[in-house]
């Protein structure tokens, strides 16, 4: 104990013991100190100045960018202290956009707890900001820029845990605001709507887009046949809005809800995760007995998807072609069943409900379209059940439990487990170990593929043969594993990739929870719900095994692949026109384009198209060539890409390049 060093805290001496940063050590203190920016995940910014504190012979600091030292004392509640905190808060109020009652974060917003906690009782400081366009383009997100506090929260959010860097701030002063690149919108970027940004804005500056509407007409309409569909990590978290634990089981109340709103049956995304798992594991066979594309990486996760498309388009043979157990549940449930329950696949309406805003994005893919009927019509978030929940005055807490529809509502615990980081590849190594090794496997759990770590590495050795095995969760650390593979740093055979941080569980669907443990007890949830179940592998299913006796046909095959498979393809960076670098005054000039996109750009397209545009000036040919720098030309696994005039060429070299220019020039001249 002689050891120990304190800080003082109002009087009090607290141990430091690890803390970071002073915010930790006062809030050990059970003293709960106010603020925005401040966010476990993310490094500290320090902006909102709401845990301002005042420490002797040092005066006013930020206690969430101030690390504790013994002998330290601190003050967290002194008149002037409370005076910073509430004229920062006035100062943010007077530029936000106060229309909380019509705000889809009304009652569960940081912005208003803060005001009430704090006592801000009036806003004496006027408006300096225009009103803003709101950005609903995507079908994920909307934006409202006249709700952001720049609070950086979703800034740090996308760069450092996903890696992505779609958003961020933009101009200075009072003219600062948070945005995609170039002032475009959410769909015309780069983003993968993952909606990790939603999930941690305080306010409703960034809030997962709504279908509550839609799936209310459809109930409404009698000539709708409306069925749900219910992914695994929605039963261990939306009970948290009415009063039960995290992780605790409320598929049953569920089920009830939807039924007395009105839908047609209800059943389980988790039949469809045992059906993936026999696909996506016959796939993974397949290859390697083939000689097929490894590592073979999961693609159920449509975040992760669309970023290998944008950001690592030559991984795209990698990703398994197995569609997500979203979309194979609307596609069996429109080509298959919809006869069983006397109704035309067009009349029927398929809503997921989903801790994702991705899925929202996937779900009108053209991909799962077929001549104009969607796999899945409509996908709502956990958060958006809650409000149809309470829009309809349901008593959530107080209902009898009442069972999913068969045969779309049996699973086995394999599917369950989907919602979890690890899940998916335990549910695959399930089936794959009986298929390889070809006896029953006793004890079902693999320990070795589950935890919280970011990157997590496994072998397992089947039929004599060691396969190395990769667990990633989050798309910074996705970025990372595959720049390793790229180096020769490391090999896998199987690695599964899910974009949120700890998985489904943690979706920016998922209700907000600010409690340390959260995460860990969605997760023991889904786990625990396998124990209880009397099936644990996809195989076992019985009503899989009659799925593909009496319609599917063999795993893998004809028509299997046919509505349970797809494909994905390259997609541009950035949408928009492109920017002209060099210019003159002729007009029938040599067009140069230079794709910048990530992957050109990676490989050296920035290289060429500085040098070129260096060439045309010191050549005085300004009026002969026009270069530009533009973002894609559909090539990224070919590039670097430029395009003279209308051919599309694969140049290494701006050497190359700028000799083809000069006989092109002279081939026009002659």
């Amino acid at each position: 104990m002689e050891n120990v060093k304190y800080v003082n805290i109002d009087g009090r001496d607290v141990p430091i013991e690890g803390e970071k940063n002073l915010l930790d050590l006062i809030r050990k203190a059970n003293i709960n100190i106010p603020a925005f920016c401040n966010y476990s995940d993310v490094s500290v910014y320090g902006a909102c100045r709401m845990c301002t504190v005042e420490i002797d012979g040092r005066g006013l600091l930020t206690s969430c960018s101030t690390p504790p030292e013994a002998g330290m004392k601190v003050k967290t509640n002194t008149d002037t202290v409370r005076q910073i905190r509430k004229v920062a808060l006035e100062l943010i109020l007077a530029n936000h956009d106060r229309e909380c009652t019509v705000c889809s974060k009304n009652t569960n917003c940081k912005l208003q707890e803060l005001t009430r906690w704090v006592g801000v009782d009036k806003v004496r400081f006027r408006s300096v900001q225009k009103p803003m366009p709101i950005d609903d383009s995507s079908h994920s997100l909307v934006r409202n820029p006249n709700k952001c506090i720049l609070c950086g929260d979703c800034v740090r959010m996308c760069a450092e845990i996903q890696g992505i860097g779609a958003i961020d701030f933009a101009n200075r002063g009072h003219n600062t605001v948070v945005q995609p690149a170039f002032g475009k919108k959410l769909d015309e970027v780069q983003c993968v709507f993952c909606g990790q940004c939603a999930r941690v804005c305080p306010t409703g500056a960034l809030t997962p887009k709504s279908e509550i509407a839609e799936v209310f007409k459809a109930l409404n309409d009698p000539n709708k046949f409306v069925i749900a569909q219910i992914a695994p990590a929605v039963r261990v978290a939306l009970g948290e809005a009415f009063g039960f634990a995290p992780g605790e089981l409320t598929t049953g109340q569920i089920v009830a809800a939807l039924k007395m709103m009105g839908f047609n049956k209800v059943f389980d995304t988790c039949f469809t995760a045992d059906l993936t798992i026999l696909e996506e594991g016959n796939e993974f066979i397949h290859r390697l007995k083939e000689g097929g594309v490894l590592p073979m990486f999961t693609s159920c996760c449509p975040a992760w998807v669309k970023y290998v498309e944008h950001y690592q388009p030559e991984l795209v043979p990698n990703l398994s072609t197995c569609k997500s157990p979203q979309q194979m549940f609307g596609s069996i449930a429109k080509n298959m069943f919809a006869k069983d329950f006397g109704v035309e696949k067009q009349k029927m309406v398929v809503v997921s409900i989903m801790p994702c805003t991705a899925k929202k994005f996937e779900a009108k893919r053209p991909e799962f379209q077929d001549k104009g009927v969607a796999e899945v019509d409509h996908v709502i978030t956990t958060q958006e059940l809650i409000q149809m929940i309470n829009q309809y005055g349901i008593q959530f807490k107080n209902l009898r439990v009442e069972a999913l529809d068969m045969p779309l509502g049996f699973k086995t615990g394999a599917g369950v487990i989907f919602g979890n980081s690890g899940g998916v590849m335990e549910a695959a190594l399930r089936y794959v170990y009986e298929e390889v090794e070809q006896k029953k496997l006793e004890n079902f759990e693999f320990n070795e593929v589950r935890g919280e770590s970011g990157i997590r590495e496994a072998q397992v050795t089947l039929a004599g043969q060691t396969f190395k095995l990769a667990v990633v969760h989050s798309l910074s650390n996705a970025r990372k594993l595959v720049e390793r593979i790229k180096k020769g740093e490391c090999q896998y055979h199987f690695i599964e990739v899910m974009s949120c941080p700890n998985g489904c569980i943690n979706g920016a669907g998922q209700p907000i929870n600010f409690s340390g443990d959260y995460r860990k007890k969605r997760t023991q949830g889904l786990y625990e719900a396998d124990r209880m179940l009397q099936l644990h592998k996809s195989q076992d299913n019985p009503y899989i095994k009659e799925l593909y006796q009496n319609r599917l046909g063999k795993i893998g095959g004809e028509q299997a692949h046919h509505l349970l498979h797809t494909h994905y393809n390259l997609r541009r960076r950035l949408k928009g026109k492109s920017m002209v670098i060099v210019d003159g005054k002729a007009t029938n000039k040599l067009e140069i384009r230079v794709c910048v996109g990530t992957s050109c750009y990676l490989k050296g397209s920035h290289d060429i198209l500085r040098h070129v545009a260096e060439y045309v000036k010191a050549k005085g040919l300004q009026d002969q060539v026009q270069v530009k720098a533009t973002f894609c030309f559909e090539k990224c696994n070919k590039g670097p890409t430029v395009k003279v005039g209308e051919t599309a060429i694969k140049y290494h070299s701006e050497q190359q390049l700028i000799a083809d220019i000069e006989k092109i020039l002279l081939a026009r001249i002659g």
